[in-house]
């Protein structure tokens, strides 16, 4: 019976840590794609700020609007800047937590391949015995008149 691979624990648990630091880059990409949308759509909106009043009334309506769209801007700057810096690090921290699976993967398959070829050379064993004992059994000349009528 084949042994099973001894960290096969660690590696379900570094497989978990992948999937998990994925989700969260996956999150952090969707956050990011969302306050670029709501950045893009915010400018949109203080490029449709009339720039033509004809009253006093219009002009601190025009100048409230403006504050209040640069105001929006720079929170929505700031909200991109530290959306950029969590995208970086859910990245780095998806590049590691891959880093740390892939080795115990290549354990994984240097054990299963040893067991295969444990495996191959037991089997081999039985069939050079077999082998052997047919021919100490039937002995040598019973073999090769075997071998030219086959």
């Amino acid at each position: 019976m084949n042994r099973p691979f001894p960290l096969a624990g660690l590696l379900r648990l570094r497989r978990i840590e992948q999937d998990q630091a994925a989700a969260r880059f996956g999150a952090v990409n969707a956050q990011l794609r969302a306050v670029g949308a709501q950045q893009a759509s915010a400018q949109a909106d203080a490029q449709e700020i009339p720039s033509e009043v004809d009253s006093s009334a219009a002009l601190l309506a025009v100048a409230a609007a403006r504050a209040a769209s640069a105001s929006l801007l720079a929170d929505l700057d700031a909200l991109v800047s530290m959306t950029e810096a969590e995208h970086g690090q859910a990245q780095r921290d998806l590049a590691a937590a891959r880093g740390r699976t892939v080795g115990l993967e290549k354990l994984e398959a240097r054990h299963d391949a040893l067991a295969v070829a444990g495996e191959l050379a037991a089997e081999q064993g039985v069939l050079d015995d077999l082998g052997s004992s047919a021919r100490l059994r039937l002995g040598p000349e019973a073999l090769r008149q075997g071998r030219k009528t086959t």
